[in-house]
C-alpha cells in the first residue's frame, strides 16, 4: 500500500492526514498553535509555531500508521491564505510575525490608495479589491516597520511567501522558494489574467520582485523534503491555498458548480472556467486551480467570521465547552426570540468590505441566554453565505443559480446549520461523505501527479454524497429573517 501525505496548515491548528492510494482517509493529527492579538483588528502568528506544528504532526501520522517513509509517493500541501511572512534568505529566521489573513493594520493605507484612483488597476490585473485582507499590504507594513528589514530587502536578503511558500521553503531547506497559482492570486501582485508577478504593483508598493517566489501549477514539482525529516525525501508534488484545495476536493470542475467552506471563515468559490468574470458586486476573481499551465478561474465570496463565532461562544463568553454544544443549545432557543448576531469582529467581508465595523447583537430581550445566542450565531452563517450567494447570481448572468451547493469544513457536520443554510437559501446543500475536501484535494492533485491516482474525471465521478439538506422553511419566515439581517447588517455598518 502506498500512501499521500496532505499538510492542511490552517489558521488555528496545523495538520497532516494521510490517504491511501484510493483516497480513503488512515489516519490524521492535528495540533493547535497561539494567536496573537498585539491590538484591536490585529493578528498575528509566530512562524516558528506553523512549522514546528507542521513537522511535528507529520512524524506523528507517518508513526501512527505504522509505516515508513518510502511508503508516501508524494505530499500535497493545503494552507491559510494570504497569511504573509517575510524571512531571512540566509538563516531562515523571520524578520517579524507572519500577519494573518484576517489582519485589518492595512485598512487606513487601503483608503488611501482607494482615494489615489488605484482600485481599478487592482480589480483588473490582480481580480481582488483594495483591503487588508491580501497579502501585499501586510508585505509592505513589515518592509516598513520590521527594523532594518526595507535595507535587508534591497540588499537582496529576504524572501516573501504566503505560508505554502514558507514551509516549502522549511520542508526542503532552502531550496525551493515556489508557489502555486492560487496562493499567488491572493497576494494581490499577481496579474491573474497574464499569469506573472506585477511588476506595476511591486514598484508601487516598493516591493523587490526578488523576494516573490516562482510561480508554478497546482501539480508540479516543488521540490523534495530533507532527507533527515521524514528518513528519505518526498516529493512535493500538489499545493493549493484552502479554499481552491476544497473546490478541486468537492469536484466542482465544471463552469457553474458551486462549494462553500466552513472553517475559521466561510468561504463559496463558483466556476466560472477559463473566463475570469469581473464582479460588480464587491465578490473576488480568482484561480481555482491551474493544471498544465492553463487557469481556471472563479468567482469568491469571503466572510471572516463563520466557525471563529462559535470559537467566541467557547472561549470569549464560555457558554460552550465544545463545538458540538451549539446546536442542542439552537434547537432549545425560544422560537418567539428574533436574536440577530452579526459577527463582524473583524469587520465584514463580501459583499460589504468594511474593515472598520464590529460585532454587533440584535433583538435581546431580558429572557435571552446561551440558547438564543448559540442560534444566533449558527444562523449568522447561513445568511452570510445568502448575502455571497445573490451577489455570485447577479454577477454569473445568463448562467442561472447554481442547483445546489456543497458543503464541507467542520461547521457542515451541524445538521441544524446545514438544514437552516438550505432554508435561507431555498436550494439544496448537498454534504459529501469525505468532510476532509481540503485535504483530499490536494492529495489528489500530488498522488494524480506522481501518476499514483485516476485523472480529473474519475476522481470527480467518485464524490460521494452523505446527506443533502432540502429547504423547508416557507417563504414568508425566509423573507422575514433575511430582511432582519440585512437590517442589522445596515446598524452595524452605520454605526
Amino acid at each position: 500500500m502506498k500512501y499521500v501525505l496532505s499538510i492542511d496548515q490552517g489558521t488555528t491548528s496545523s495538520r497532516a492526514i494521510l490517504f491511501d492510494e484510493t483516497l480513503n482517509l488512515r489516519t490524521t493529527a492535528q495540533e493547535e498553535f497561539p494567536q496573537i492579538f498585539p491590538q484591536s483588528g490585529w493578528v498575528e502568528h509566530d512562524p516558528r509555531d506553523l512549522w514546528a506544528t507542521t513537522a511535528g504532526t507529520c512524524r506523528q501520522v507517518i508513526e501512527r500508521a505504522g509505516i515508513d517513509a518510502k511508503d508516501i509517493i508524494s505530499i500535497g500541501i493545503t494552507n491559510q491564505r494570504e497569511t504573509t511572512v517575510v524571512w531571512n534568505r540566509k538563516t531562515g529566521e523571520p524578520v517579524h510575525n507572519a500577519i494573518v489573513w484576517q489582519d485589518r493594520r492595512t485598512g487606513e493605507f487601503c483608503r488611501k490608495l482607494r482615494e489615489a484612483g488605484h482600485a481599478e488597476m487592482f480589480a483588473d490585473r490582480t481580480g481582488l479589491l483594495l483591503d487588508p485582507y491580501f497579502s501585499a499590504t501586510k508585505l509592505k507594513w513589515i518592509l516598513d516597520n520590521a527594523e532594518g528589514a526595507r535595507d535587508a530587502a534591497a540588499r537582496g536578503e529576504l524572501l516573501f511567501g504566503t505560508v505554502d511558500t514558507y514551509l516549502i521553503w522549511k520542508l526542503t531547506g532552502g531550496a525551493s522558494h515556489v508557489t502555486d497559482a492560487t496562493n499567488a492570486a491572493r497576494t494581490m501582485l499577481y496579474d491573474i489574467r497574464k499569469g506573472r508577478w506585477s511588476q506595476t504593483i511591486c514598484d508601487l508598493f516598493d516591493i523587490p520582485m526578488n523576494m516573490l517566489p516562482e510561480v508554478r501549477d497546482s501539480a508540479a514539482e516543488f521540490g523534495e523534503t530533507r532527507a533527515d525529516l521524514f528518513g528519505r525525501p518526498i516529493p512535493i508534488l500538489g499545493v493549493a491555498g484552502d479554499q481552491q484545495a476544497a473546490t478541486i476536493g468537492q469536484a466542482c470542475f465544471e463552469p457553474g458548480m458551486l462549494k462553500s467552506t466552513y472553517g475559521t471563515g466561510c468561504f463559496a468559490l463558483l466556476n466560472t472556467g477559463d473566463t475570469p468574470v469581473r464582479s460588480q458586486n464587491r465578490l473576488l476573481t480568482t484561480i481555482a486551480y491551474q493544471l498544465d499551465g492553463k487557469p481556471t478561474y472563479a468567482l469568491e465570496g469571503s466572510i471572516f467570521v463563520a466557525g471563529a463565532v462559535v470559537q467566541w461562544l467557547r472561549d470569549g463568553l464560555k457558554i460552550i465547552r465544545e463545538a458540538s454544544e451549539t446546536q442542542p443549545l439552537a434547537e432549545a432557543a425560544d422560537p418567539t426570540q428574533e436574536v440577530v448576531l452579526v459577527p463582524a469582529f473583524t469587520g465584514l467581508g463580501a459583499p460589504y468590505w468594511n474593515p472598520d465595523c464590529r460585532g454587533a447583537i440584535f433583538g435581546l430581550s431580558r429572557n435571552s441566554g446561551p440558547q438564543e445566542l448559540a442560534k444566533a450565531a449558527l444562523e449568522s452563517v447561513g445568511y452570510q453565505t445568502r448575502d455571497l450567494l445573490e451577489a455570485m447570481h447577479a454577477d454569473w448572468t445568463g448562467q442561472g443559480a447554481a442547483p445546489v451547493l456543497r458543503v464541507d469544513g467542520g461547521m457542515s457536520a451541524s445538521d441544524w446549520a446545514m438544514q437552516f443554510l438550505s432554508d435561507i437559501i431555498d436550494a439544496p446543500v448537498d454534504r459529501p461523505k469525505v468532510l476532509e475536501t481540503t485535504a483530499l484535494g490536494v492529495a489528489w492533485l500530488a498522488g494524480m501527479k506522481a501518476g499514483a491516482l485516476p485523472d480529473r474525471d474519475a476522481f470527480a465521478k467518485g464524490w460521494a454524497l452523505d446527506r443533502q439538506f432540502e429547504p423547508a422553511m416557507d417563504a414568508k419566515t425566509r423573507d422575514r429573517k433575511y430582511a432582519n439581517w440585512k437590517r442589522a447588517v445596515d446598524s452595524t455598518l452605520a454605526y
